[in-house]
């Protein structure tokens, strides 16, 4: 996974980051993200220092969607993605629901890097990748512990037919990260067999519905990958750091996809 150039002077952001100590200066960041080909540890470094760690969802408040939007800007992350919505498809197609609290439509923890991973080994293949997140979600805690927001659920339903049925040709995924995993799990029981057969993968990141399956999809399909010790795959409300780094799967995930392509 590449790091898009970050400068030494955005790191001082970190500072303005709400409830968090001003962290130690973070030396030699701008060379490490031109030279390190794979600079997950200086992003994993980055989300000890800006985010929340061992809180119960229902205390987020603003804390994870402001550390995101910083983490966004320091990494080069866009936390939007419209490319269905614009009439665009790709070879590949991504339909993601972002998690609790997050920013934009795809957030920045856990689509971006997977987004990042996917459209560079699809261009090794002359192929492209379009990403859609699921907009019309507010992604707030009640709907994480309702079991995933409602509006959104049925938005990705929506969006995955339209996807369907604009880019014909296109492989379909399906994924999403946290309460994002809830709306995939939702989704699924609002489309027909016929839709989710269509699908190429299915790929869930925290998912707190872990070990419970997807309706009509095929298992052979469907990835769902969970840390240990992360509480919201065992069903519970709290976030620890290993619901915060899921990025580091994004290769594993990536795999996962184009093996099933």
């Amino acid at each position: 996974m590449r790091l898009p150039y970050v400068s030494v002077a955005i790191f001082s952001l970190l500072s303005f980051c709400p409830g968090r100590a001003a962290p130690a200066p973070i030396t030699g960041t701008a060379v490490q993200a031109r030279q390190n080909p794979n600079p997950v540890n200086l992003l994993l470094a980055l989300i000890t220092q800006l985010f929340p760690l061992n809180v119960l969802v229902q205390d987020l408040g603003s804390l994870v969607e402001d550390a995101e939007t910083v983490f966004a800007d320091l990494a080069g992350f866009d936390t939007s993605q419209d490319d269905l919505t614009a009439g665009r498809c790709g070879d590949v197609v991504i339909v993601f629901a972002r998690g609790t609290s997050e920013p934009g439509n795809v957030g920045s923890l856990v689509g971006p890097p997977f987004f990042n991973e996917m459209r560079e080994r699809l261009s090794t293949q002359g192929k492209s990748l379009a990403v859609q997140g699921v907009d019309d979600y507010v992604a707030d805690v009640e709907g994480f512990l309702q079991g995933g927001d409602t509006k959104g659920s049925q938005r990705m339903a929506d969006l995955i037919t339209q996807a369907q049925t604009q880019c014909p040709s296109s492989k379909v995924i399906m994924s999403g990260y946290s309460q994002g995993g809830q709306l995939v799990h939702n989704a699924a029981k609002l489309l027909p067999q016929s839709t989710m057969s269509d699908l190429s993968s299915i790929v869930i990141f925290g998912d707190p519905f872990n070990g419970f399956p997807i309706q009509g999809a095929d298992a052979n399909k469907v990835l769902t990958i969970c840390h240990v010790a992360d509480n919201i795959c065992d069903h519970g409300d709290w976030i620890h750091m290993p619901h915060l780094t899921y990025l580091i799967d994004a290769g594993t995930a990536t795999d996962f996809a184009l093996e099933r392509m």
